[in-house]
């Protein structure tokens, strides 16, 4: 337990650091906003402590691979569950605990946050209301679901972080090559797959949309970016074991089915999306489990947060939005082409409802970056608006 109580020290001391750096560093830095994000997402890692103490849960696998892994270190360092071990090993070697181990995951996650609430911030400076009373940077920051899915020893904590750190990066990567690398590595050893998809919305969002970006940063961001795919293509493949494939679509349909067809029969809630049609796969990848599905106390949360998503994606059903995103900034269509492209290739592979609540954490801020930015340029038009009839009418002479 003394380990648990100098880390759990050490993490806080570093954290409130990290938040005075940013908050010198960034005008908009909410420093308080960030501490009491901290406690509630310390608050859901204990909750799910407490849930693997009754429940499965692939952190007990990883962490009993760690303690068992001697010096065999090096032997873990491939990109997929191997990866989680290896990040562990050097902790659990020191002798930390499963209790510490989860904890330091949990810290990880949270830098995620950090990072999200960046990567929002620093793109749309415009506060949105919902409901007529609630920030909606605040509620996306403290959904359930997303903390639930990022405070253990696993791929979540870890993938997460690394996104949202890419992801922050990538606006100026001449200024933050440091935090981009950190962030790729991450989301390539955790998942290959994904990097893949994040780099394809960098190269798309730099091709289509607008941005600050001289051609020349375009240039060498879109070269590096082909050349890691080139030279990772080997490693992103074997994810579905088509290093060697002749026929790759076909080979990966074959693939998708197994998989479906194995995740549905590993737990009690699967959903047999094969039949779907692709809008009702995506339903259920984004918005599923809702009420009628939910056959547990975390499902009955877990629909209920579904449908604030459902209500938030509802705000872009219109004319407007297509507009919008025709001429949207580069960072707004990297965002949208990386949340379709992941959730496309998830809705082939998944089909239990639990994996799926933990698996689309790690994409819906880039759905919800879109919507966010979406409602702030419509205010932001409005407010334009209001000026110009406010100037227009005080041109008016009065009679």
């Amino acid at each position: 337990m003394i380990d648990f109580i100098i880390v759990f020290i050490l993490l806080l001391v570093v954290t409130q650091k990290l938040l005075a750096s940013l908050s010198k560093k960034f005008a908009f830095f909410d420093k308080s906003l960030m501490q009491k994000l901290y406690w509630y997402h310390l608050f859901f890692f204990g909750i799910y402590y407490l849930y693997t103490l009754y429940n499965p849960s692939d952190s007990k696998q990883y962490y009993l691979v760690a303690q068992n892994a001697g010096e065999e270190w090096s032997l873990f360092f491939e990109s997929g569950t191997k990866f989680v071990s290896f990040v562990a090993i050097p902790f659990v070697s020191m002798g930390f605990s499963y209790l510490t181990m989860m904890l330091v995951c949990s810290w990880f996650g949270y830098i995620g946050f950090v990072y999200a609430y960046l990567y929002f911030r620093e793109n749309i400076p415009i506060d949105i209301k919902i409901f007529k009373r609630y920030n909606l940077l605040t509620v996306l920051l403290f959904l359930p679901n997303m903390h639930f899915w990022t405070v253990s020893l696993g791929k979540g904590s870890l993938i997460f972080m690394g996104l949202m750190l890419f992801t922050y990066a990538v606006k100026f990567p001449q200024k933050r090559i440091v935090t981009l690398l950190i962030g790729g590595f991450f989301v390539y050893m955790v998942r290959p797959h994904v990097m893949l998809f994040v780099l394809v919305g960098v190269m798309i969002g730099l091709l289509t949309g607008r941005g600050k970006l001289t051609t020349g940063v375009k240039i060498l961001i879109l070269a590096m970016s082909l050349g890691f795919l080139f030279a990772a293509s080997n490693s992103i493949l074997a994810v579905a074991k088509l290093e060697n494939s002749e026929n790759v679509v076909d080979d990966f349909e074959q693939f998708s089915e197994k998989r479906s067809v194995g995740l549905s029969e590993s737990a009690g809630s699967g959903v047999d999306m094969s039949s779907y049609a692709l809008p009702f796969k995506f339903f259920t990848f984004w918005f599923r489990p809702l009420f009628i599905d939910s056959p547990s106390l975390l499902g009955v949360f877990s629909s209920l947060e579904n449908l604030i998503y459902l209500l938030l994606f509802a705000k872009i059903l219109n004319r407007g939005f297509i507009r919008f995103i025709r001429k949207a900034p580069y960072m707004v269509k990297m965002s949208a082409i990386v949340f379709l492209l992941t959730s496309f290739a998830m809705t082939f592979v998944m089909s239990n409802l639990g994996i799926i609540m933990r698996q689309k954490s790690m994409v819906m801020y880039f759905g919800f970056f879109v919507i966010y930015y979406f409602l702030a340029q419509k205010e932001f038009n409005k407010r334009q608006q209001q000026k110009q009839r406010a100037y227009e009418m005080a041109l008016i002479p009065n009679p």
